[in-house]
C-alpha cells in the first residue's frame, strides 16, 4: 500500500466505507450461494445418475431452492482457496477412514463370532477433550467415530468435549488419537 492509498483510506467518508462493507457482504453471500448451488447440483447429478433433460431441469430448480434457503449455513464466509485445500485434504482423509472402518468391522466380527463373546464385550462410555474448534471439524470427527463399528458418538460439544460409547476396550483405545490429528490436518487446525 502506497502513501497516497493510506491517505485516501483515512479520508474516505463513512458512507464509502459502509458501501464497501455492503458490497463485500453481498459478494460473500453471492459466493456462498454459488458454492452451495454447485455442490447441490453436483450431488443431484451423482445421486440421480441420469442425464435426461427433464431430470436436469428439476435438479437445477431443486438445487436453486435448497441453495437459496441454506447457503448461509453451509458456506458462511466462502473462500475458494480454503475450501479447495480442505476438499483435497478431505479426499486424502477418506481412504484412511475407510481403512479404519474395515479394520473395526473385522474386530467387531471377531467379537460377535467368538465363543466367549459375552466375556469380551465390555460396553463403556469414554469422555475426552479434543483440540478441534471449528464446527465442521467437530462434526466430521463425531461422524467418523460413529461410522467406525464398535463406537458411537453420544455427544460432541462446541468446546470439543466428546462422549463416545464403545463396545469394548480395544475399540476405545485409539480415541481421539490419530483420527483427531487427521481431522485437524484436513481443516487446518494443526497445533
Amino acid at each position: 500500500m502506497t502513501e497516497n492509498d493510506r491517505k485516501r483510506s483515512l479520508t474516505r467518508r463513512p458512507w464509502q466505507r459502509r458501501l464497501k462493507q455492503t458490497a463485500q457482504r453481498w459478494l460473500q453471500g453471492l459466493l456462498s450461494f454459488l458454492f452451495t448451488y454447485m455442490l447441490m447440483f453436483g450431488l443431484w447429478i451423482i445421486l440421480s445418475g441420469k442425464l435426461e433433460p427433464l431430470l436436469l431441469i428439476l435438479g437445477l430448480i431443486s438445487s436453486f431452492i435448497v441453495a437459496a434457503f441454506s447457503h448461509r449455513f453451509l458456506f458462511a464466509a466462502p473462500s475458494l482457496g480454503g475450501y479447495l485445500g480442505s476438499g483435497i485434504r478431505f479426499l486424502a482423509y477418506v481412504p484412511w477412514l475407510v481403512y479404519q472402518v474395515l479394520k473395526a468391522n473385522m474386530h467387531v466380527l471377531r467379537l460377535v463370532f467368538h465363543p466367549r463373546m459375552m466375556e469380551m464385550i465390555d460396553p463403556h462410555i469414554v469422555v475426552f477433550q479434543t483440540g478441534l474448534r471449528k464446527d465442521f471439524s467437530l462434526v466430521i470427527m463425531a461422524n467418523s467415530i460413529t461410522l467406525t463399528p464398535g463406537t458411537i458418538t453420544i455427544t460432541a460439544d462446541l468446546d470439543g468435549e466428546f462422549r463416545v460409547h464403545a463396545i469394548d476396550q480395544q475399540s476405545s483405545e485409539g480415541l481421539p488419537g490419530a483420527m483427531e490429528k487427521r481431522v485437524a490436518k484436513v481443516f487446518g487446525e494443526e497445533p
